[in-house]
């Protein structure tokens, strides 16, 4: 297709080829009817031959159509010319997330948080209107210069999913991007919001560490680490990763989707709830990105799979309470396993950005550590209930005077009443 010469429908006037998958190739085009420009994803012929496909996909396309969210591409159109069908987006100035992480990954804490929070907040966003992206991927995250997050290309891999295409199809299209695909997908069942969740939190794996966390040397393998495999912690390939934030990873990337989080919202409550815990300093509280996802956590910190990790000696009992411990490492933070978690709360004291950390004393090795230092407000109230009492002023001494020598004017009238009630 000669995309200078192509104009769809003698409205769309392709210009230029933006991309390509397994599932369709992205033009950027005019629209000459209203003067702007949009992106045109053409299916691939493979596709369209299939009139079940066509129809579960336009109506796809059109439940995405009704979406309407800062974090999600908005679809304008969906067509036909002939045997060519495609669907009109608008255009987004920016590259895709794959091609960052392969130009700078790992990304630091705080912009992998930030882009996984805006994903959670797209994808969530979908999830409450009943749809599945069934396909989340860096290849469908568009990131613009002031690292704005579009998430694309919802309905296509859900349509094909839900028409059951055949043996070959899905060996050309659902295994394109077998990298990202959950558990329960790589054994062909439907996805589900939680299928999501674990492909999100693969992106961020990927974006902390700058690889997968899982391998294989054809498809088959790769469907069998992710249905087999404990997924490895992403501090192991990257140490600036805190352990809390690996807690999460694992719960993400379980196999069960019922031990996932629910839904990308829910996802995204946790990161939010985490990354304002690591933040907070006495002096200032950051900012929350996306009003629907700024809710308190509503779940426990998860524990790690493996209790082992990372176990440290313990010579002698210590009461429960959270210990903190110095690393060789910066960023990062033990918790005692004895300490009870608080509900609500992901602590994350080691994680703070440069500009806001405040500087910290040495620390002893853990457990000898002197308990941190108590907040303000509870020393004053400390001080407030064994202040000792005040002195007594000079009122207070004349009014009790006063008292004094009443009592000692009526003595001589009570010695005369009983003196006549005795005669």
């Amino acid at each position: 297709m000669s995309s200078q010469e192509t104009i769809l429908n003698g409205r769309y006037r392709l210009v230029a080829q933006q991309g390509s998958g397994g599932m369709a190739v992205i033009y950027k085009a005019v629209d000459v009817a209203l003067g702007r420009t949009v992106a045109v994803k053409v299916l691939r012929p493979s596709l369209t031959n299939d009139p079940e496909f066509l129809k579960r996909f336009r109506q796809e396309a059109r439940n995405v159509a009704n979406l309407s969210h800062p974090n999600i591409v908005t679809v304008h159109d969906v067509g036909q010319e002939g045997n060519t069908h495609y669907m009109v987006m608008e255009f987004v100035d920016g590259e895709d997330l794959k091609r960052l992480i392969r130009a700078s990954a790992p990304f630091s804490i705080d912009r992998s948080l930030s882009i996984s929070i805006k994903i959670c907040a797209g994808v969530g966003y979908a999830h409450r209107a009943g749809l599945v992206h069934a396909d989340v991927k860096p290849q469908n995250v568009l990131v613009t210069e002031n690292d704005n997050v579009k998430v694309t290309d919802f309905g296509i891999a859900q349509a094909l999913t839900s028409t059951k295409p055949t043996d070959q199809e899905r060996q050309k299209v659902v295994w394109g991007s077998p990298h990202y695909f959950s558990p329960e997908q790589a054994q062909g069942e439907v996805p589900t919001p939680a299928s999501d969740v674990y492909a999100i939190g693969i992106v961020l794996f990927e974006m902390l560490t700058g690889r997968l966390p899982f391998v294989g040397t054809d498809q088959q393998e790769l469907a069998m680490a992710h249905i087999r495999e404990k997924p490895p912690l992403a501090s192991d390939f990257n140490p600036n990763v805190p352990v809390h934030l690996d807690r999460i990873l694992q719960k993400v990337l379980s196999k069960e989707p019922t031990s996932r989080y629910r839904n990308a919202d829910q996802l995204g409550r946790i990161l939010v709830s985490y990354r304002r815990q690591g933040k907070v300093t006495t002096d200032q509280v950051p900012e929350v990105a996306h009003d629907d996802l700024a809710e308190e956590a509503e779940l426990a910190l998860p524990p790690l799979q493996d209790p082992s990790v990372r176990t440290v000696p313990t010579p002698e009992p210590v009461a429960p309470a959270r210990v903190h411990s110095a690393s060789t490492a910066p960023n990062r933070t033990t918790v005692d396993p004895r300490a009870e978690a608080p509900t609500n709360i992901y602590t994350h004291a080691s994680y703070q950005s440069p500009a806001t950390a405040p500087a910290m004393p040495p620390v002893m090795p853990y457990p000898h550590q002197t308990p941190p230092r108590p907040p303000d407000s509870m020393i004053q109230s400390r001080y407030r209930a064994t202040k000792p009492p005040q002195q007594l002023d000079i009122v207070t001494l004349v009014l009790a005077f006063i008292a004094f020598i009443a009592v000692v004017l009526l003595i001589p009238l009570w010695i005369a009443v009983y003196q006549s009630w005795v005669g």
